[in-house]
This record gives C-alpha cells, sequence and structure tokens, in this order.
C-alpha cells in the first residue's frame, strides 16, 4: 500500500491492534517479524533486507536483537482494514527491561516457541512478564519445517506449563512463510482493541526514544486518548517543558510522516529536542492547556553488574561522554557516573544488566562512534555493615572501608532457572557447587529435559557462569535469572601491586575460600601479558598487608661488557655497578605501561 493513500483518521481503536512478539533468544522473532511486513505489503519483498529490524550493526553480527523496534502494517481481514502495530522484542535475559517496556504499549503478544529446542528459560520469563501485564498471549509454535521438529512434544510443554490448549498453538516457520495468515488472522481475533477514547484530551506513553544526528531526539509514543497534529505544542509531564511538534508519523516501516495519529496508535514525534535527557522513557505527553494525570512510568532498571569505561587516550574524553549521553538514550538502562582513577585517569563507572549488556554496550561505542575504550572488571553492588551501626554501598573494591571497620558484608543473591537436557546434568550440577550455589528444586519437564532452580551469588554468576554453560552443555542449556535479596558472605578485597604500587583498575572483591587460587591464576596471566621492561617489575596479589601472589618480569639488559675482551676484572665490574645504579633509578622513576589485555584477562578466568 502506498503510504501517502494511507489516511489514519479512518482507523478508529476497534480497528487497532497493538502487539510484541516475545521467545527465548534465537527462536525466530526477527525472522517471523520479516514476514509479517512482507505478507502485509508493508516491506517490499524486492528489499532483500533480512531481520530488517535488527538495525544495529552489533545485532547483525551476533545474530541477536538488543533493541525493541517497531513497525506498522496494514492487513485486510473480512474485508476491513486493520492497522496492526508490531514491537519486536529482544530474546537475551540481559536486555527484558527493553521487553518490559515494550508490552507496556501493548495488549496482546506472540509467544514464539522453537519446535526443535522447546521451551526455554527466557520463554517462561517473557510468558510470565506479559501474563502480569494481563496481555492476551498467542503461543506459535516456529520452525515446524526443521528434520528436528517436534511440535506435538512442544504443544505437551506449553500444556503442562502454562495451561495453552494444544488447539491454542498455531504452529508457523518464518523462514518458509507457513502459517503466517493464520498468525495474521488471530492476532484480530484474539487480542483485544485498545481501550482508546478520541473525544477526551491527548494523553500518549513515550515508551522509547532514539537520536538522530539529522532530526535530533526522536520519540516513539501510544497514544491512549485524543489526536496529535503537526503543529500541536505539547508538553512532558516530568519534565514540564512545552515543545512544538515539527514531524509525526508511522513507522511503515520507516519513519512515514502523516497529519496525525489518533487515540490507539503507535507513532514517532519529533519536537527538536536537543539533550537527551528531556526524553524520559515512561513520560506522559500531553497538550500544553490540558494536563492530565500521568501514567505510573516504569520500574527503574536496577543495574546487576559495574564496571569503568576509561578512554584509551585521555583527549577522548570529551567524545566518549557525548556518545555514552545518546547511547544512554536509546538504552535508558545503563546508568553513568563520572570516575577518576589512578591508574586510567577520567572516565566514567557504568551500571548494566548484565555482562552480554554490558560487552554490547561496549561494542557499540566502538562501532557506532568509533572510539577506543578500557573496560574495568565488572563487580556488583555490596552492602557493608560497619561497626557503628551504620550501612553503605560498595560498588567499586577500590571504595570498600578498611576491614577494621567493618563488621560483616551482604553480597547479592540471584534465583537462577536453567532449562537443560538431562544427559547434561551432572557437568552443570558440578558448575554450580563450584560457584558456591544452593540447589533449591529440580523438576522435570518431560523425560528428556529439567528445570533447575539454584540460590547462586550475583558476582560469581557475573563473570564468565553464562559461557561455562553454554560450553558444558554443548549451547543447549538456557538460563535466567532474578534478585533474591542479599546475604552475609567471608568476602575480602584483593589489590594487584605492580612494583609496590596498587592498580586500582586490577582491585577485585572476592570470596576468602577462592582468593588464593585466583590471586595465583591473576599474577601468572600478567606476568605472560605485560611486555618487559628496562628494570625488573615485580606482580604481586595483595589481600590488606598479606602478599598471596607473586610473579617477577626479569628486566631487559644492554650486554655492557661485550666491548671488553680480556684486560681487569674491576673494568667489567665497574661497568656492571654503573648499569645496576642506573636500573635502580629507572625502577623508581619507570612506570609500567598495562596492555589493554590485562584487563580483559581479568575478565575472561580460564
Amino acid at each position: 500500500m502506498d503510504p501517502k493513500k494511507i489516511d489514519l483518521s479512518q482507523f478508529t481503536p476497534d480497528k487497532i491492534r497493538n502487539f510484541s512478539v516475545i521467545a527465548h533468544i534465537d527462536h525466530g522473532k526477527s525472522t517471523m517479524s520479516d514476514r509479517l511486513l512482507e505478507i502485509t505489503g508493508t516491506l517490499s519483498t524486492r528489499v532483500k533486507n533480512e531481520q530488517f529490524l535488527d538495525k544495529l550493526q552489533v545485532e547483525r553480527e551476533r545474530g541477536i536483537t538488543v533493541k525493541a523496534q517497531s513497525a506498522s502494517m496494514i492487513y485486510e481481514y473480512k474485508g476491513e482494514q486493520y492497522l496492526l502495530n508490531l514491537i519486536d522484542t529482544p530474546g537475551h535475559v540481559d536486555f527484558s527491561y527493553e521487553v518490559s517496556r515494550s508490552l507496556y504499549a501493548c495488549q496482546g503478544a506472540l509467544l514464539l516457541v522453537d519446535a526443535a529446542q522447546g521451551v526455554q528459560a527466557q520463554t517462561m520469563a517473557n510468558f510470565y512478564l506479559a501474563f502480569d501485564q494481563n496481555l492476551t498471549i498467542i503461543p506459535v509454535i516456529n520452525k515446524i519445517d526443521m528434520e528436528a521438529a517436534n511440535p506435538e512434544a512442544v504443544e505437551k510443554e506449553l500444556e503442562n506449563l502454562f495451561d495453552f490448549h494444544p488447539t491454542d498453538c498455531i504452529r508457523a516457520s518464518a523462514k518458509a512463510g507457513i502459517g503466517i495468515t493464520e498468525i495474521l488472522d488471530a492476532i484480530i481475533e484474539r487480542i483485544p482493541a485498545p481501550q482508546a477514547n478520541l473525544e477526551e484530551p491527548l494523553k500518549a506513553l513515550l515508551f522509547d526514544s532514539w537520536y538522530n544526528e539529522y532530526k535530533g531526539v526522536i520519540c516513539l509514543i501510544a497514544l491512549k486518548n485524543g489526536v496529535i497534529k503537526k503543529g500541536d505544542i505539547v508538553s512532558l509531564a516530568q519534565s514540564d517543558k512545552d515543545y512544538e511538534v515539527l514531524e509525526l508519523g508511522l513507522l511503515y516501516p520507516d519513519e512515514t510522516p502523516m497529519d496525525a495519529l489518533y487515540a490507539g496508535q503507535v507513532g514517532y514525534v519529533i519536537t527538536g529536542m536537543k539533550t537527551v535527557q528531556e526524553a524520559r522513557v515512561g513520560d506522559t505527553l500531553y497538550h500544553k492547556r490540558q494536563p492530565v494525570t500521568p501514567f505510573p512510568g516504569f520500574k527503574p532498571a536496577k543495574p546487576m553488574v559495574f564496571a569503568g569505561i576509561y578512554p584509551i587516550e585521555n583527549t577522548e574524553f570529551d567524545l566518549l561522554r557525548d556518545a555514552i549521553e545518546k547511547l544512554t538514550l536509546t538504552d535508558a538502562s545503563v546508568k553513568v557516573e563520572k570516575k577518576t582513577s589512578v591508574a586510567l585517569g577520567l572516565g566514567f563507572r557504568c551500571g548494566f544488566l548484565g555482562l552480554l549488556h554490558m560487552d554490547v554496550f561496549k561494542q557499540r561505542l566502538e562501532q557506532e562512534y568509533d572510539l577506543s575504550v578500557i573496560a574495568t572488571a565488572p563487580s556488583v553492588l555490596y552492602k557493608v555493615k560497619l561497626k557503628n551501626g551504620t550501612t553503605i554501598d560498595v560498588e567499586n573494591p577500590s571504595d570498600l572501608p578498611d576491614p577494621m571497620a567493618m563488621e560483616t558484608i551482604f553480597e547479592p543473591i540471584i534465583t537462577a532457572t536453567i532449562i537443560l537436557p538431562k544427559e547434561y546434568l551432572g557437568s552443570i550440577l558440578k558448575l554450580c557447587q563450584d560457584k558456591r550455589g544452593v540447589q533449591k528444586e529440580m523438576v522435570f519437564l518431560s523425560e528428556e529435559r529439567i528445570i533447575l532452580t539454584y540460590k547462586l551469588p550475583l558476582n560469581e554468576v557475573a563473570t564468565d557462569f553464562y559461557d561455562q554453560l553454554k560450553s558444558l552443555s554443548s549451547g543447549y542449556a538456557s538460563l535466567d535469572y532474578e534478585e533474591a535479596g542479599y546475604e552475609p558472605s567471608d568476602l575480602v578485597k584483593m589489590d594487584i601491586l605492580l612494583n609496590g604500587s596498587p592498580v586500582d583498575a586490577l582491585s577485585v572483591i572476592l570470596h576468602r575460600e577462592t582468593s588464593e587460587r585466583t590471586g595465583r591464576m591473576l599474577v601468572e596471566k600478567l606476568r605472560q601479558l605485560i611486555p618487559r621492561q628496562l628494570f625488573v617489575v615485580a606482580i604481586q596479589a595483595a589481600i590488606g598487608a598479606k602478599i598471596i601472589a607473586r610473579e617477577t618480569i626479569s628486566a631487559l639488559r644492554k650486554d655492557v661488557i661485550a666491548k671488553c675482551y680480556g684486560g681487569d676484572i674491576t673494568r667489567k665490574r665497574k661497568l656492571l655497578e654503573k648499569q645496576k645504579a642506573g636500573k635502580k633509578k629507572m625502577k623508581q622513576v619507570g612506570n609500567v605501561e598495562l596492555p589493554q589485555e590485562a584487563f580483559l584477562s581479568i575478565l575472561k578466568k580460564d
């Protein structure tokens, strides 16, 4: 359909359906979104753009969705035209905040399950996210054209876990285009129309925003009531500023300008906002002279993992600050504050929802803004009870108070749900025990698959737990986790010293039992990574004043006595003493350059 011929006023709320696609990572959400856009004619089949809604370079490289994207479609059903707004959401556990925000703007959701892999941990988590918001859920069994597909077993799992009757499930294959029209019909038949009123004053929810170099901040809004037209003066509930609507329209599938948006519709709006702080996600948009009661907003995301991000060149600090500001607009779940490090200079301390989230954020800084950055070892938020009775929060190991002043340290605990094939059970139980886990329950999902529930310290999971879980289970195990409060633990701070001076960026907080083993491993690794200097470098791991591990990098030395052939020994000794004095002086003034690999090696404990 030609976008210029679309008349949005004919789509009254009963002709609108807002829905999202939710699934575990890699169950075919983005491909399903492509097919829906193609069948409804929104995406021309000539433009062969696989995973059209995965717009970021990092999404295409990794094959994952990081950012929720939306697109509108027009579908004819029984002679009537309907406007469908699709929101494609990420599947990975680290991006569940994006999913919860997207569901807020919907009345229904397609729950995609891979016909070969069955229900996975994130399928359950996303189902409960949608269920808690009273959305209508349509179960879709995807990839039925694969040889390993077993839709009957998946239907049984869906019935056992979520009480879906097998007749409710739609069998489809996004790749082969099977069952797509059945899905579109089900969206219109089963998902309720938005509760909206054209007569009431304008009230719209701002549920996403991103930055465009030419147009400034672009906001994605879901209209609850009223009409918004080009040229209107609108206000935001939280910032109390007024803006003129310069452009608005549908994402069909790219930005397509329209004259107005009506109640129940989802579209974008450009108001010439200059700074990224103004477009707070979860805010309420209304006409300047007609204030309305604002939406409750979203629960702010709680960062689970903290890391420092520093520019490699100190002169790039301003560029890094601008890049982080623009990125946090598209990803509101990152918490940022400015920090100074003795070893690395000016930079930022950022809070992330998980390790993949941190990794993707760093990759986006490098790809989209062409910056070279160093990320320090990730840490989590501890609570420390002092002997004077006060409790403080510590997220950076260098902020940990003196051991004499501390009474107890509390560390964050998570409840992890792991779904795995039964043949990998032994190795995964051992992994959870090594990470100081406590088993809560073990349930058979089917004859072949098991749901494990474990209580684990977040500190142990924050570094390499997910990678190990995947490698031990040949990629078949899936993980989802939620916070479970704080518990007291015997934790210590370990410093890494180079020639006696601590490197604050390499300090870690860890459990006393594992500290010696980790200390030995780290100094061994750093010995291989730090290039030899013209003086001896001592690498030490220390807990307080006690050194628990040491490695020495011997000096590079020039053969100063090469030119002395024969002659008296005192001549040679004089030259060697002179060299020795020079080395000693050099050691006092020389500083050891730490390569970036040294910071990465701490992230990846082998």
